[in-house]
């Protein structure tokens, strides 16, 4: 992937980030208790993956500042949101898995 495309992806991700975040609204109970945990941890996975494969600690940085202030956000700017510390250890895993799969497919991949 290139630089250009990295970045580009990284933006698409952060937007869909806002959207499930901030601008859904639910459809309905989880299929299964805690789910919304899992989407969490996917939000914030892919754009670390991505910030990584680009080698970008800012955007990496950016996305832990994101994590520690969604939730005050939601519970502010919504009123179907409430914030969630459970929510906020959710992000801040998936970026450390975003990061960790990511530098090990580098590795696997042969690439320093």
């Amino acid at each position: 992937m290139s630089r250009a495309a990295g970045w580009g992806l990284f933006v698409l991700l952060l937007l869909v980030q806002v959207q499930v975040l901030y601008l859904t609204t639910g459809t309905g109970p989880p299929p299964f208790p805690h789910a919304d945990k899992l989407v969490h941890a996917a939000v914030f996975a892919a754009p670390a993956a991505v910030a990584t494969a680009v080698r970008s600690r800012w955007a990496l940085g950016l996305l832990v500042v994101h994590a520690l202030v969604s939730e005050p956000l939601q519970a502010w700017t919504t009123t179907t949101r409430q914030a969630d510390v459970w929510d906020t250890v959710a992000d801040l895993v998936g970026i450390v898995l975003g990061v960790v799969v990511m530098q090990s497919m580098r590795r696997a991949g042969g690439r320093p």
